[in-house]
Protein backbone atom coordinates (compact mmCIF):
# COMPACT_ATOMS: atom_id res chain seq x y z
CA UNK A 1 0.00 0.00 0.00
CA UNK A 2 0.96 3.68 -0.35
CA UNK A 3 1.39 5.29 3.02
CA UNK A 4 -0.80 8.23 4.06
CA UNK A 5 -0.02 11.43 4.10
CA UNK A 6 -0.36 11.29 7.70
CA UNK A 7 1.79 8.86 8.49
CA UNK A 8 4.62 10.23 5.74
CA UNK A 9 4.12 13.53 8.27
CA UNK A 10 4.56 12.15 11.50
CA UNK A 11 7.81 9.48 9.77
CA UNK A 12 9.33 12.62 9.00
CA UNK A 13 8.36 14.82 12.19
CA UNK A 14 10.41 11.81 13.51
CA UNK A 15 13.32 12.25 11.73
CA UNK A 16 13.45 16.05 12.55
CA UNK A 17 13.17 15.65 16.10
CA UNK A 18 15.98 13.01 16.08
CA UNK A 19 18.47 15.36 14.19
CA UNK A 20 17.64 18.27 16.64
CA UNK A 21 18.42 15.71 19.67
CA UNK A 22 21.56 15.56 18.61
CA UNK A 23 21.43 11.94 16.38
CA UNK A 24 22.18 13.13 13.21
CA UNK A 25 23.56 9.94 11.60
CA UNK A 26 20.81 8.44 10.45
CA UNK A 27 22.14 4.96 10.59
CA UNK A 28 22.02 5.51 14.59
CA UNK A 29 18.70 7.29 14.23
CA UNK A 30 16.94 4.40 12.77
CA UNK A 31 18.54 1.92 15.16
CA UNK A 32 17.39 3.96 18.17
CA UNK A 33 14.20 4.39 16.70
CA UNK A 34 14.10 0.50 16.15
CA UNK A 35 14.69 -0.11 19.72
CA UNK A 36 11.80 1.92 20.39
CA UNK A 37 9.67 0.47 17.55
CA UNK A 38 10.83 -2.99 19.28
CA UNK A 39 9.71 -2.40 22.87
CA UNK A 40 5.88 -1.27 21.65
CA UNK A 41 5.84 -4.44 19.27
CA UNK A 42 7.57 -6.80 22.65
CA UNK A 43 4.08 -4.93 24.80
CA UNK A 44 1.72 -5.85 21.92
CA UNK A 45 2.53 -9.32 20.62
CA UNK A 46 2.58 -9.98 24.33
CA UNK A 47 -0.94 -8.69 24.74
CA UNK A 48 -2.03 -10.27 21.93
CA UNK A 49 -0.56 -13.86 22.93
CA UNK A 50 -2.37 -13.26 26.39
CA UNK A 51 -5.55 -12.97 24.56
CA UNK A 52 -5.19 -15.81 22.22
CA UNK A 53 -4.58 -17.90 24.87
CA UNK A 54 -7.29 -17.16 27.06
CA UNK A 55 -9.80 -18.08 24.39
CA UNK A 56 -7.97 -21.32 23.23
CA UNK A 57 -7.10 -22.12 26.94
CA UNK A 58 -3.96 -22.79 26.16
CA UNK A 59 -1.40 -22.01 28.82
CA UNK A 60 1.33 -19.18 27.75
CA UNK A 61 3.76 -17.10 30.26
CA UNK A 62 4.16 -13.35 29.73
CA UNK A 63 7.87 -12.30 29.09
CA UNK A 64 6.49 -9.20 31.61
CA UNK A 65 5.41 -11.63 34.23
CA UNK A 66 7.71 -11.57 37.94
CA UNK A 67 10.64 -9.98 38.32
CA UNK A 68 13.79 -8.92 36.44
CA UNK A 69 17.04 -8.46 37.95
CA UNK A 70 20.24 -6.44 36.50
CA UNK A 71 23.11 -8.15 35.35
CA UNK A 72 25.30 -6.49 38.09
CA UNK A 73 22.87 -7.99 41.05
CA UNK A 74 24.33 -10.83 41.78
CA UNK A 75 22.62 -11.54 45.16
CA UNK A 76 19.66 -10.58 43.27
CA UNK A 77 18.65 -7.99 45.84
CA UNK A 78 16.62 -5.23 43.87
CA UNK A 79 13.89 -7.06 42.21
CA UNK A 80 12.55 -4.73 38.73
CA UNK A 81 8.95 -5.84 37.99
CA UNK A 82 8.51 -6.70 34.29
CA UNK A 83 5.58 -5.59 33.79
CA UNK A 84 7.17 -1.60 34.51
CA UNK A 85 9.12 -2.60 31.31
CA UNK A 86 6.58 -2.24 29.08
CA UNK A 87 5.71 0.55 26.55
CA UNK A 88 2.53 0.89 27.78
CA UNK A 89 4.09 1.62 31.30
CA UNK A 90 6.82 3.79 30.38
CA UNK A 91 4.27 6.52 27.96
CA UNK A 92 2.38 6.83 31.22
CA UNK A 93 5.36 7.93 33.46
CA UNK A 94 4.83 11.58 34.44
CA UNK A 95 8.45 12.61 34.68
CA UNK A 96 10.55 12.34 31.26
CA UNK A 97 14.03 12.33 33.24
CA UNK A 98 13.10 9.48 35.09
CA UNK A 99 11.30 7.89 32.06
CA UNK A 100 14.90 8.01 30.11
CA UNK A 101 16.75 6.74 33.38
CA UNK A 102 13.90 3.88 33.55
CA UNK A 103 14.98 2.62 30.14
CA UNK A 104 18.28 3.40 30.13
CA UNK A 105 18.97 1.42 33.17
CA UNK A 106 16.22 -1.07 33.46
CA UNK A 107 14.13 -1.34 29.80
CA UNK A 108 17.25 -1.53 27.76
CA UNK A 109 19.01 -4.01 29.52
CA UNK A 110 16.13 -6.44 30.26
CA UNK A 111 15.90 -6.23 26.11
CA UNK A 112 19.46 -7.31 26.10
CA UNK A 113 18.33 -10.72 27.97
CA UNK A 114 15.28 -11.56 26.41
CA UNK A 115 16.76 -14.59 24.99
CA UNK A 116 19.14 -17.30 25.96
CA UNK A 117 22.77 -16.25 25.62
CA UNK A 118 23.95 -18.68 22.90
CA UNK A 119 21.19 -17.45 20.40
CA UNK A 120 21.74 -14.50 17.95
CA UNK A 121 19.42 -12.44 19.28
CA UNK A 122 21.40 -12.04 22.39
CA UNK A 123 24.93 -12.34 21.40
CA UNK A 124 24.62 -9.17 19.13
CA UNK A 125 22.33 -6.82 21.18
CA UNK A 126 25.05 -7.53 24.11
CA UNK A 127 26.95 -4.86 21.76
CA UNK A 128 24.12 -2.08 21.09
CA UNK A 129 24.20 0.87 22.88
CA UNK A 130 21.40 3.12 24.27
CA UNK A 131 22.31 6.49 22.48
CA UNK A 132 19.07 8.57 23.67
CA UNK A 133 20.47 10.95 26.77
CA UNK A 134 17.70 13.72 26.32
CA UNK A 135 14.67 13.67 27.98
CA UNK A 136 12.31 15.68 25.75
CA UNK A 137 13.78 13.49 22.83
CA UNK A 138 12.59 10.11 24.32
CA UNK A 139 8.80 11.70 25.26
CA UNK A 140 8.62 13.26 21.56
CA UNK A 141 9.75 10.08 20.55
CA UNK A 142 7.52 7.85 22.17
CA UNK A 143 4.42 10.15 21.81
CA UNK A 144 5.10 10.14 17.54
CA UNK A 145 5.29 6.29 17.52
CA UNK A 146 2.10 6.29 19.10
CA UNK A 147 0.61 8.83 17.00
CA UNK A 148 2.07 6.62 13.56
CA UNK A 149 0.52 2.89 15.40
CA UNK A 150 -2.73 5.35 15.71
CA UNK A 151 -3.18 6.16 12.12
CA UNK A 152 -2.03 3.04 11.35
CA UNK A 153 -5.23 1.25 13.53
CA UNK A 154 -7.25 3.85 11.36
CA UNK A 155 -6.34 3.57 7.98
CA UNK A 156 -6.94 -0.27 8.65
CA UNK A 157 -10.53 0.10 9.86
CA UNK A 158 -11.20 2.68 7.16
CA UNK A 159 -9.06 0.88 3.94
CA UNK A 160 -9.15 -2.70 5.07
CA UNK A 161 -5.61 -3.41 4.97
CA UNK A 162 -4.05 -5.78 7.37
CA UNK A 163 -1.98 -4.56 10.12
CA UNK A 164 1.04 -6.64 9.23
CA UNK A 165 1.35 -4.68 5.97
CA UNK A 166 0.69 -1.54 6.93
CA UNK A 167 3.52 -1.99 9.96
CA UNK A 168 6.09 -3.55 7.28
CA UNK A 169 5.67 0.25 5.11
CA UNK A 170 6.18 1.75 8.22
CA UNK A 171 9.26 -0.09 9.09
CA UNK A 172 10.44 -0.02 5.31
CA UNK A 173 10.06 4.28 4.89
CA UNK A 174 12.26 4.33 7.94
CA UNK A 175 15.10 2.14 6.41
CA UNK A 176 14.21 4.62 3.51
CA UNK A 177 16.03 7.07 5.31
CA UNK A 178 19.46 5.17 5.57
CA UNK A 179 21.56 8.00 3.95
CA UNK A 180 24.29 5.09 3.37
CA UNK A 181 22.57 3.12 1.77
CA UNK A 182 24.33 2.43 -1.11
CA UNK A 183 27.20 2.66 -0.24
CA UNK A 184 29.39 -0.13 -1.16
CA UNK A 185 26.41 -1.52 -3.21
CA UNK A 186 24.29 -1.83 -0.72
CA UNK A 187 21.11 -1.46 -1.82
CA UNK A 188 17.39 -1.54 0.29
CA UNK A 189 15.96 -3.81 -2.19
CA UNK A 190 12.26 -2.62 -2.40
CA UNK A 191 9.39 -5.06 -1.20
CA UNK A 192 7.52 -5.55 -4.10
CA UNK A 193 10.49 -6.93 -5.97
CA UNK A 194 11.41 -9.36 -2.71
CA UNK A 195 7.95 -10.63 -3.14
CA UNK A 196 8.55 -11.59 -6.78
CA UNK A 197 11.54 -13.04 -5.89
CA UNK A 198 9.48 -15.19 -3.22
CA UNK A 199 6.94 -16.13 -5.60
CA UNK A 200 9.63 -17.44 -8.18
CA UNK A 201 11.34 -19.67 -5.69
CA UNK A 202 8.77 -20.73 -3.60
CA UNK A 203 9.91 -21.48 -0.06
CA UNK A 204 7.99 -24.18 1.69
CA UNK A 205 7.59 -24.90 5.70
CA UNK A 206 10.68 -26.99 6.31
CA UNK A 207 12.66 -25.61 3.53
CA UNK A 208 16.14 -24.38 4.80
CA UNK A 209 16.37 -20.59 3.30
CA UNK A 210 19.46 -18.46 3.32
CA UNK A 211 20.34 -14.88 2.73
CA UNK A 212 24.10 -14.73 2.52
CA UNK A 213 23.83 -10.95 2.57
CA UNK A 214 20.65 -9.71 4.21
CA UNK A 215 20.87 -6.90 5.56
CA UNK A 216 17.75 -5.94 6.95
CA UNK A 217 16.39 -9.44 6.44
CA UNK A 218 13.84 -8.34 3.55
CA UNK A 219 14.25 -11.56 1.80
CA UNK A 220 13.76 -13.48 5.21
CA UNK A 221 10.74 -11.76 5.86
CA UNK A 222 8.84 -12.61 3.54
CA UNK A 223 10.06 -15.86 3.17
CA UNK A 224 8.42 -16.23 6.61
CA UNK A 225 4.73 -14.50 5.57
CA UNK A 226 4.80 -16.21 1.78
CA UNK A 227 5.14 -19.91 3.46
CA UNK A 228 2.18 -18.74 6.16
CA UNK A 229 0.29 -17.40 3.98
CA UNK A 230 0.45 -20.76 2.07
CA UNK A 231 -0.10 -22.39 5.34
CA UNK A 232 -3.44 -20.29 5.82
CA UNK A 233 -4.70 -20.88 2.65
CA UNK A 234 -4.56 -24.54 2.95
CA UNK A 235 -6.37 -24.10 6.33
CA UNK A 236 -9.01 -21.70 4.29
CA UNK A 237 -12.48 -22.53 4.32
CA UNK A 238 -14.47 -23.48 1.02
CA UNK A 239 -15.03 -20.34 -0.36
CA UNK A 240 -12.98 -18.22 1.36
CA UNK A 241 -10.36 -16.01 -1.02
CA UNK A 242 -7.50 -14.11 -0.51
CA UNK A 243 -7.04 -10.92 -2.16
CA UNK A 244 -4.10 -9.46 -3.72
CA UNK A 245 -2.19 -6.25 -2.71
CA UNK A 246 -1.04 -3.44 -4.29
CA UNK A 247 1.56 -4.84 -5.83
CA UNK A 248 -0.31 -7.96 -6.78
CA UNK A 249 0.78 -10.69 -4.47
CA UNK A 250 -1.41 -12.69 -1.62
CA UNK A 251 0.04 -11.95 1.92
CA UNK A 252 -2.08 -12.94 4.84
CA UNK A 253 -1.68 -11.81 8.37
CA UNK A 254 0.31 -14.27 10.44
CA UNK A 255 -3.18 -14.58 12.70
CA UNK A 256 -4.41 -18.73 12.81
CA UNK A 257 -1.91 -20.10 10.44
CA UNK A 258 0.90 -20.45 12.46
CA UNK A 259 1.10 -22.87 14.98
CA UNK A 260 3.78 -23.00 17.67
CA UNK A 261 4.93 -25.90 16.30
CA UNK A 262 5.32 -23.99 12.96
CA UNK A 263 6.62 -21.07 14.16
CA UNK A 264 9.55 -23.26 15.64
CA UNK A 265 10.35 -24.96 12.22
CA UNK A 266 10.34 -21.41 10.60
CA UNK A 267 12.79 -20.12 13.48
CA UNK A 268 14.80 -23.14 12.78
CA UNK A 269 15.18 -22.55 8.66
CA UNK A 270 15.54 -18.99 8.19
CA UNK A 271 19.07 -18.47 7.90
CA UNK A 272 20.59 -14.73 7.34
CA UNK A 273 24.20 -13.23 7.57
CA UNK A 274 25.80 -10.26 7.09
CA UNK A 275 29.25 -8.53 7.50
CA UNK A 276 27.48 -5.40 9.03
CA UNK A 277 26.99 -5.43 12.90
CA UNK A 278 24.17 -3.16 12.93
CA UNK A 279 22.62 -4.77 10.06
CA UNK A 280 22.09 -8.09 11.83
CA UNK A 281 20.40 -6.48 15.05
CA UNK A 282 18.17 -4.28 12.79
CA UNK A 283 16.99 -7.75 10.75
CA UNK A 284 17.03 -9.36 14.05
CA UNK A 285 14.42 -7.08 15.66
CA UNK A 286 12.89 -6.92 12.00
CA UNK A 287 11.69 -10.82 12.48
CA UNK A 288 11.02 -10.65 16.14
CA UNK A 289 8.82 -7.12 15.56
CA UNK A 290 6.63 -9.40 13.21
CA UNK A 291 6.42 -12.66 15.31
CA UNK A 292 9.89 -14.59 15.36
CA UNK A 293 11.13 -15.29 19.15
CA UNK A 294 14.69 -17.19 18.09
CA UNK A 295 15.20 -15.63 14.06
CA UNK A 296 18.79 -16.86 13.16
CA UNK A 297 20.47 -14.33 11.42
CA UNK A 298 24.56 -14.00 12.43
CA UNK A 299 27.91 -11.64 11.87
CA UNK A 300 29.73 -13.49 8.80
CA UNK A 301 30.95 -12.39 5.68
CA UNK A 302 30.15 -15.71 3.52
CA UNK A 303 33.07 -14.51 0.97
CA UNK A 304 35.64 -15.23 3.40
CA UNK A 305 37.98 -17.82 4.44
CA UNK A 306 36.16 -17.97 7.91
CA UNK A 307 32.74 -19.53 6.13
CA UNK A 308 32.83 -22.53 6.40
CA UNK A 309 29.33 -23.85 5.26
CA UNK A 310 28.34 -25.49 1.95
CA UNK A 311 25.27 -27.54 0.62
CA UNK A 312 22.93 -26.77 3.17
CA UNK A 313 20.14 -24.87 1.69
CA UNK A 314 16.94 -25.27 -0.17
CA UNK A 315 16.29 -22.28 -0.87
CA UNK A 316 18.30 -18.89 -1.43
CA UNK A 317 16.87 -15.32 -1.69
CA UNK A 318 19.36 -12.37 -2.40
CA UNK A 319 19.96 -9.58 -3.37
CA UNK A 320 24.42 -9.33 -2.65
CA UNK A 321 26.24 -6.81 -2.91
CA UNK A 322 27.16 -5.56 -6.30
CA UNK A 323 29.70 -2.87 -6.73
CA UNK A 324 33.43 -3.41 -5.56
CA UNK A 325 36.10 -5.87 -4.71
CA UNK A 326 37.09 -7.85 -2.23
CA UNK A 327 40.54 -8.23 -1.13
CA UNK A 328 42.22 -11.42 -2.78
CA UNK A 329 43.56 -12.70 0.37
CA UNK A 330 40.66 -12.75 2.12
CA UNK A 331 38.53 -15.03 -0.56
CA UNK A 332 37.45 -18.43 0.53
CA UNK A 333 39.14 -21.14 -1.20
CA UNK A 334 36.40 -22.73 -2.06
CA UNK A 335 35.31 -19.98 -4.09
CA UNK A 336 37.01 -20.93 -7.74
CA UNK A 337 36.32 -17.58 -9.78
CA UNK A 338 39.57 -15.71 -10.46
CA UNK A 339 37.97 -12.61 -9.89
CA UNK A 340 37.47 -10.36 -6.85
CA UNK A 341 34.23 -8.91 -8.13
CA UNK A 342 31.50 -9.50 -5.17
CA UNK A 343 28.36 -9.97 -7.91
CA UNK A 344 30.26 -12.69 -9.09
CA UNK A 345 31.36 -14.19 -5.74
CA UNK A 346 28.44 -14.30 -4.15
CA UNK A 347 26.71 -15.93 -7.29
CA UNK A 348 29.23 -18.21 -6.99
CA UNK A 349 28.62 -18.60 -2.91
CA UNK A 350 24.63 -18.74 -3.50
CA UNK A 351 25.54 -22.19 -5.91
CA UNK A 352 27.97 -23.31 -3.49
CA UNK A 353 25.26 -23.02 -0.46
CA UNK A 354 22.47 -24.93 -2.15
CA UNK A 355 21.59 -28.69 -1.74
CA UNK A 356 21.03 -30.23 -4.76
CA UNK A 357 17.81 -29.82 -6.06
CA UNK A 358 17.68 -27.17 -4.00
CA UNK A 359 16.56 -23.50 -6.09
CA UNK A 360 17.71 -19.83 -5.80
CA UNK A 361 16.44 -16.71 -6.71
CA UNK A 362 19.46 -13.59 -6.91
CA UNK A 363 18.75 -9.65 -8.16
CA UNK A 364 22.38 -8.99 -10.40
CA UNK A 365 23.33 -6.29 -12.11
CA UNK A 366 22.78 -6.75 -15.90
CA UNK A 367 26.66 -6.37 -16.88
CA UNK A 368 26.83 -10.17 -14.87
CA UNK A 369 24.34 -11.53 -17.70
CA UNK A 370 26.39 -10.23 -20.98
CA UNK A 371 29.81 -9.29 -19.46
CA UNK A 372 32.87 -10.37 -21.79
CA UNK A 373 35.77 -11.30 -19.15
CA UNK A 374 36.59 -14.66 -18.00
CA UNK A 375 35.14 -14.81 -14.77
CA UNK A 376 31.91 -13.42 -15.95
CA UNK A 377 31.74 -16.18 -18.68
CA UNK A 378 33.05 -18.88 -16.04
CA UNK A 379 30.20 -17.97 -13.68
CA UNK A 380 27.01 -18.11 -16.67
CA UNK A 381 28.47 -21.20 -18.30
CA UNK A 382 28.71 -22.63 -14.55
CA UNK A 383 24.65 -22.13 -14.06
CA UNK A 384 23.53 -23.41 -17.97
CA UNK A 385 25.83 -26.55 -16.99
CA UNK A 386 25.78 -27.26 -13.56
CA UNK A 387 22.35 -26.29 -12.71
CA UNK A 388 19.34 -26.05 -14.55
CA UNK A 389 18.58 -22.16 -14.91
CA UNK A 390 14.95 -21.53 -15.10
CA UNK A 391 14.34 -17.98 -15.66
CA UNK A 392 16.37 -14.33 -16.39
CA UNK A 393 13.89 -11.79 -15.24
CA UNK A 394 15.30 -8.31 -16.86
CA UNK A 395 14.16 -5.21 -14.53
CA UNK A 396 13.63 -1.48 -15.38
CA UNK A 397 16.58 0.49 -14.63
CA UNK A 398 15.05 2.92 -12.38
CA UNK A 399 13.85 -0.11 -10.25
CA UNK A 400 16.66 1.00 -7.21
CA UNK A 401 16.06 4.65 -7.29
CA UNK A 402 16.75 6.42 -5.50
CA UNK A 403 19.61 4.90 -4.53
CA UNK A 404 21.07 4.07 -7.86
CA UNK A 405 19.85 3.78 -12.18
CA UNK A 406 21.77 0.38 -12.66
CA UNK A 407 19.90 -1.89 -14.53
CA UNK A 408 19.12 -5.23 -12.84
CA UNK A 409 17.51 -8.86 -13.34
CA UNK A 410 16.90 -11.70 -11.49
CA UNK A 411 18.09 -14.92 -11.85
CA UNK A 412 16.07 -18.42 -10.99
CA UNK A 413 18.26 -21.33 -11.21
CA UNK A 414 18.26 -25.23 -9.60
CA UNK A 415 21.43 -26.86 -8.36
CA UNK A 416 21.96 -30.44 -9.90
CA UNK A 417 19.12 -29.89 -12.22
CA UNK A 418 19.37 -29.61 -16.26
CA UNK A 419 19.09 -26.77 -18.21
CA UNK A 420 17.40 -27.11 -21.39
CA UNK A 421 15.32 -23.99 -22.15
CA UNK A 422 15.99 -20.81 -19.88
CA UNK A 423 13.04 -18.46 -20.06
CA UNK A 424 12.99 -14.87 -20.42
CA UNK A 425 10.50 -11.67 -19.15
CA UNK A 426 11.79 -8.51 -19.80
CA UNK A 427 9.61 -6.54 -17.13
CA UNK A 428 8.61 -2.97 -18.42
CA UNK A 429 6.23 -1.66 -15.53
CA UNK A 430 7.41 -2.55 -12.15
CA UNK A 431 4.76 -1.00 -10.90
CA UNK A 432 6.21 2.63 -9.70
CA UNK A 433 7.51 5.68 -12.17
CA UNK A 434 11.54 5.24 -12.87
CA UNK A 435 12.23 8.45 -11.16
CA UNK A 436 13.21 9.01 -7.89
CA UNK A 437 9.97 9.62 -6.17
CA UNK A 438 9.20 6.29 -7.31
CA UNK A 439 5.02 6.90 -7.23
CA UNK A 440 3.14 3.66 -7.61
CA UNK A 441 1.37 3.42 -11.22
CA UNK A 442 -0.93 1.23 -13.03
CA UNK A 443 -0.31 -1.63 -15.02
CA UNK A 444 2.50 -3.57 -13.27
CA UNK A 445 3.95 -6.16 -14.85
CA UNK A 446 4.68 -8.02 -11.74
CA UNK A 447 1.31 -10.01 -11.54
CA UNK A 448 1.88 -11.06 -14.98
CA UNK A 449 5.30 -12.30 -14.74
CA UNK A 450 3.93 -14.80 -12.02
CA UNK A 451 1.13 -15.83 -14.31
CA UNK A 452 3.55 -16.57 -16.85
CA UNK A 453 5.66 -18.39 -14.79
CA UNK A 454 3.30 -20.83 -13.51
CA UNK A 455 1.77 -21.84 -16.78
CA UNK A 456 5.32 -21.68 -18.73
CA UNK A 457 5.48 -24.42 -21.16
CA UNK A 458 8.76 -25.01 -23.26
CA UNK A 459 6.85 -27.18 -25.67
CA UNK A 460 4.97 -23.75 -27.30
CA UNK A 461 6.95 -22.41 -30.40
CA UNK A 462 8.55 -18.64 -28.70
CA UNK A 463 7.80 -15.76 -30.12
CA UNK A 464 11.39 -13.51 -29.70
CA UNK A 465 9.51 -10.29 -30.84
CA UNK A 466 7.13 -10.97 -27.53
CA UNK A 467 8.36 -9.56 -23.76
CA UNK A 468 8.94 -13.15 -22.92
CA UNK A 469 10.37 -16.41 -24.28
CA UNK A 470 12.00 -19.36 -24.22
CA UNK A 471 15.91 -19.90 -24.90
CA UNK A 472 17.63 -23.00 -25.77
CA UNK A 473 20.53 -24.49 -23.95
CA UNK A 474 21.75 -24.92 -27.86
CA UNK A 475 21.43 -21.16 -28.17
CA UNK A 476 23.03 -20.31 -24.79
CA UNK A 477 25.97 -21.73 -25.47
CA UNK A 478 26.26 -20.48 -29.33
CA UNK A 479 26.00 -17.02 -27.52
CA UNK A 480 28.91 -17.85 -25.47
CA UNK A 481 26.21 -18.38 -22.13
CA UNK A 482 25.26 -14.93 -22.78
CA UNK A 483 21.87 -13.83 -20.73
CA UNK A 484 20.51 -10.44 -21.66
CA UNK A 485 17.16 -10.35 -22.89
CA UNK A 486 17.89 -8.08 -26.30
CA UNK A 487 20.32 -10.87 -26.97
CA UNK A 488 17.54 -12.70 -28.31
CA UNK A 489 14.95 -10.19 -28.43
CA UNK A 490 13.93 -9.39 -32.17
CA UNK A 491 12.31 -5.82 -32.79
CA UNK A 492 10.06 -6.12 -35.30
CA UNK A 493 10.56 -2.32 -37.15
CA UNK A 494 7.64 -1.09 -39.71
CA UNK A 495 8.21 -1.00 -42.86
CA UNK A 496 8.79 2.41 -44.57
CA UNK A 497 8.10 3.57 -48.42
CA UNK A 498 9.68 6.43 -49.52
CA UNK A 499 8.70 8.10 -53.26
CA UNK A 500 10.49 8.62 -55.89
CA UNK A 501 13.26 10.86 -56.27
CA UNK A 502 11.54 12.37 -59.26
CA UNK A 503 8.49 13.09 -57.27
CA UNK A 504 10.10 14.47 -54.61
CA UNK A 505 12.38 16.41 -56.80
CA UNK A 506 8.46 17.78 -57.92
CA UNK A 507 7.00 18.59 -54.64
CA UNK A 508 10.23 20.86 -53.80
CA UNK A 509 10.13 22.59 -56.97
CA UNK A 510 6.81 24.09 -56.04
CA UNK A 511 7.64 24.07 -52.36
CA UNK A 512 10.46 26.80 -53.63
CA UNK A 513 7.83 28.68 -56.12
CA UNK A 514 5.51 29.64 -53.43
CA UNK A 515 8.03 30.39 -51.32
CA UNK A 516 9.22 32.83 -53.60
CA UNK A 517 5.89 34.41 -54.79
CA UNK A 518 5.34 34.50 -51.33
CA UNK A 519 8.55 36.86 -50.88
CA UNK A 520 7.55 39.41 -53.80
CA UNK A 521 3.90 39.66 -52.19
CA UNK A 522 5.81 40.95 -49.22
CA UNK A 523 7.78 43.25 -50.80
CA UNK A 524 4.85 44.62 -53.09
CA UNK A 525 3.64 45.21 -49.40
CA UNK A 526 6.28 46.96 -47.79
CA UNK A 527 7.40 49.51 -50.92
Amino acid sequence: MLLNQTILALIQKLWDRFWSGGISNPLAAIEQITYLLFIKRLDELDLKRQQDADFTGEPYTSRFEGSFFLPHDTNKMNPIAKETLRWSHIKQMTKADEALAHVQTNVFPFLKQLSDEDTPFARHIANAVFLIQKPDLLITAINIIDEIYAEIERDQAEGGHTFQDIQGDVYEMLLNEISSAGKNGQFRTPRHIIKLVTELVGPQLGHRVCDPACGTAGFLLDAYQYIVTQLARKKAKKGQTFQPDDDGFIRTSISGALTEKNKKILEQTLQGYDFDGTMVRLGLMNLMMHGLDNPQIDYQDTLSKRFEEEGQYNAIMANPPFTGSIDKGDINESLKLNTTKTELLFLERIFTLLTVGGTAGVILPQGVLFGSGKAFVEIRKKLVEEAELKAVISLPSGVFKPYAGVSTAILIFTRGGTTENTWFYRVDNDGKTLDDKRDRKEGSDLPDVIQKWNTRDPQITSDYKAKHFFVSVDDLREKAYDLSFNRYSKVEHEETTHEKPKVLLNKLKTLENKIQQGIEELDGILQ
